[in-house]
């Protein structure tokens, strides 16, 4: 009698343990529900910025803002979508191509102690080359200013972003904005 027990036991809960515990064949990245809402990260850091760059990927392009491994403390962001992004200190528009803007601000310098600058951009206008993206549309400087940095980005539409910080080897840090395709 136990036997009996115990196979139909088995053989009820071995299904159950399968479906929940193994991925589906059809589950993908673009599944993501990352939204369309400000995304942040409170703290600064005294670290600063030395290079900005992205990648275009299956279901999202890529915005990178290296921060190097001198100073305190993670970087901070803020990124949101934004009628129109400004300059800062000065409070003047920093033209962009697409649909819709994002105003991307890393709380960190772009610049030492000494006030030279860890990030000199060869074109303002354009920060990285993103001709054949499907996503965004231009990368624009908008400045730093009083310990953090501002970047606009241009996008086709108002799309689901996510943003986050990775630890780089040696101490350094990575602020990722993706922005995907479409909704999905």
């Amino acid at each position: 009698m136990v036997r009996p027990l115990a196979l139909a036991l088995a053989v009820s809960i071995a299904p159950l343990a399968a479906v929940t515990s193994a991925p589906t064949a059809s589950a993908s990245v673009c599944d993501a529900q990352w939204g369309s809402l400000m995304k942040a990260r409170a703290p600064y850091t005294s670290k600063q910025i030395t290079n900005i760059r992205s990648g275009r990927h299956q279901c999202f392009d890529r915005l990178v803002v290296d921060v190097n491994a001198k100073g305190q403390g993670k970087p901070g962001y803020q990124v949101k979508y934004v009628k129109r992004v400004t300059k800062d200190g000065s409070g003047a528009n920093v033209p962009l191509r697409g649909g819709t803007k994002l105003r991307i601000i890393v709380k960190a310098p772009a610049y030492d102690d000494n006030g030279r600058l860890t990030y000199k951009p060869d074109n303002r206008r354009e920060l990285v080359d993103v001709a054949g993206y499907r996503t965004f549309r231009q990368v624009a400087w908008a400045g730093t200013f009083e310990g953090q940095t501002t970047i606009g980005l241009g996008v086709r539409a108002r799309l689901p972003m996510r943003a986050f910080v990775l630890n780089r080897p040696g101490g350094g840090h990575t602020v990722v904005v993706d922005v995907a395709h479409r909704w999905y």
